[in-house]
């Protein structure tokens, strides 16, 4: 199958996400229950906590977070150019990044890729889309479609090789195929943090992209492609 894929048509991306309020003490009284039952779940599975102590875990679940960051990077012959979509008004960037997908990814031949997409980024997207009333792109719109037409590979996925109870790290596929790590800076237990007590967006966007940019190194070395080169990597 990746034989026949063409690197340019393919839309890597990742996303990063935060709990929708600062703090439990700032959630609205009827999201506070909501979560209340939500952390009575994870106590149950094992996190010996309270629900204000576990509510750091509500940027996971695109019910109760909300996206701040959406990094993509593409191939363009031998370059890759990463773009970011970003901010405090989650509808606005997720209207400026629909329009991308609206305008560019919409052919037969066009797909999305990301590590652990298909659990995590594609459908926290797509959730979060609908809850500010966007309507979905096509490529992101899975309702009626066959297993074989939705247009998404996942770097994570194809690792597994069919082993469905094996987990790896983005940040170990990267150290196995000396790739330089993603996770120099921050990482993702870290971003709820920087962004609402260090109210640093930027540092944020940096680490998403080059998140990204690991994605699409890690998927040519699976081709058995050279990596890119760091000045062939071009930030639009």
């Amino acid at each position: 199958m990746l034989d026949n894929l063409s690197l340019e048509n393919i839309l890597f991306l990742d996303i990063e996400t935060v709990p929708a309020y600062p703090g439990f003490d700032s959630v609205p009284e009827k999201f506070k229950k909501l979560w209340t039952k939500k952390a009575a779940q994870l106590k149950y599975l094992g996190e010996d906590l309270t629900p204000s102590e576990l509510y750091g875990q509500a940027g996971i679940y695109a019910e109760f977070g909300k996206i701040i960051c959406v990094s993509c990077g593409f191939m363009n012959g031998n370059e890759v150019r990463l773009k970011s979509f970003y901010g405090d008004d989650e509808k606005i960037l997720l209207e400026e990044f629909t329009h991308l997908l609206n305008n560019h990814y919409q052919s037969p031949e066009s797909l999305l890729c990301g590590h652990n997409g298909k659990e995590f980024d594609f459908p926290y997207l797509a959730r979060r889309m609908l809850v500010n009333g966007i309507t979905l792109p096509a490529i992101l719109d899975l309702a009626g479609k066959k297993p074989w037409e939705i247009k998404h590979l996942d770097t994570l996925e194809l690792w597994k090789f069919g082993d469905y109870k094996h987990y790896t790290s983005l940040e170990l596929l990267a150290a196995i195929f000396n790739i330089p790590t993603p996770k120099d800076d921050i990482d993702g237990s870290e971003v709820a943090r920087v962004y609402w007590q260090e109210k640093d967006l930027d540092r944020i966007v940096t680490y998403c992209q080059k998140d990204v940019l690991t994605t699409l190194q890690l998927f040519r070395r699976y081709l058995g492609l050279p990596l890119v080169k760091d000045e062939s990597v071009v930030i639009v």
